[in-house]
């Protein structure tokens, strides 16, 4: 279970801040792995509207978003984004951000691709304004909106606090505490019932990738998906992420992993391993499947297809009874 921080607030140890940081707090009480981003201390250049997402499904400019951002707004299953109200709105700092993610959108919309964890990710929106007028979060909320609907999230709602300005005034809200406890449970209880599969093969681009992708896309809400290579390369297989995207499953910024760290989420109850060899993975009392599969890695695009066929069978019966 994976939360991704975005702090849009310029300021340290703002109010901003504290609000994220219990959030953050409350999501690793339900055993949540967390990562926070700080927009202001990153390289992300605004959007040039080059078109070539809306074309190629990819943003050309080589900054954070490309080397870093996108995987980690592809591997998050609830995504919290905080930023004071700027003229209405968020701080030009996260809108970058939020901009850029025009690349997510053309991947949606316009090659229609759907990510494969679209099913159960979710956006949550922390907010707070120095004023109090009526219509403050509208316009937050809007864009809000349609950033998390281009990274395939349901918007799930927010926290939003008027008349704070002043150092430590979020810290001395009166409800702030039971506020966020209540929203993380809301968002991560569900999650935590999900029964946990390890997928792993040797180099983790093509087979377990193939298979996390499908176990995600056809029962994320029911599974919480891991994948992880014995030697992992050192990018996924690009005609992997072209015969998965025949089937609609968009696999572009997917970034291979070791097993080690796919065991560091958690212990599995389901290791499903297709040749890793003698370093398969090992966790006591969990299940092993062993699915004997060639590897697609230097053939032909139609060999990457019979495999992507013969995963896809299989992950939907291991689902089925699973569930």
């Amino acid at each position: 279970m994976r939360v991704l921080g975005l702090q849009g607030s310029p300021r340290k140890n703002g109010n901003n801040d504290y609000l994220l940081q219990r959030f953050m707090e409350a999501a690793e009480g339900h055993g949540a792995l967390t990562r926070t981003l700080w927009v202001d201390r990153m390289d992300i250049r605004p959007c040039k509207e080059f078109t070539t997402c809306e074309k190629k499904g990819f943003c050309p400019i080589d900054d954070a978003m490309k080397q870093e951002v996108y995987a980690l707004l592809r591997e998050a299953d609830v995504i919290v984004a905080a930023t004071p109200i700027f003229f209405y709105n968020m701080t030009a700092q996260l809108k970058a951000l939020v901009d850029r993610c025009q690349t997510l959108w053309s991947r949606k919309y316009m090659l229609k691709l759907k990510d494969p964890g679209c099913r159960i990710r979710q956006g949550y929106l922390l907010a707070t304004a120095a004023s109090k007028g009526k219509n403050l979060f509208e316009g937050l909320h809007l864009t809000t909106h349609y950033f998390y609907d281009a990274l395939d999230a349901r918007y799930a709602g927010s926290l939003t606090y008027r008349e704070i300005e002043g150092k430590g005034e979020m810290a001395a809200h009166p409800t702030v505490a039971a506020d966020v406890a209540a929203a993380v449970a809301a968002l991560l209880k569900p999650l935590e019932r999900r029964r946990r599969v390890l997928f792993a093969c040797r180099e983790n681009a093509c087979r377990s990738q193939m298979a996390a992708g499908f176990a995600q896309y056809l029962a994320g809400d029911k599974l919480e998906v891991l994948y992880g290579g014995s030697s992992p390369a050192e990018a996924v297989n690009p005609l992997m992420v072209e015969a998965m995207a025949e089937k609609g499953i968009d696999m572009y910024f997917r970034r291979t992993r070791s097993i080690d760290d796919a065991l560091a989420e958690g212990p599995p109850g389901v290791i499903v391993t297709m040749g890793c060899e003698e370093n398969c993975p090992f966790a006591p009392g969990a299940e092993r499947v062993e699915w004997q599969l060639p590897d697609p890695a230097g053939a032909p695009l139609e060999t990457m297809r019979r495999v992507r066929d013969e995963i896809e069978r299989r992950v939907g019966e291991l689902a089925a009874r699973l569930t």
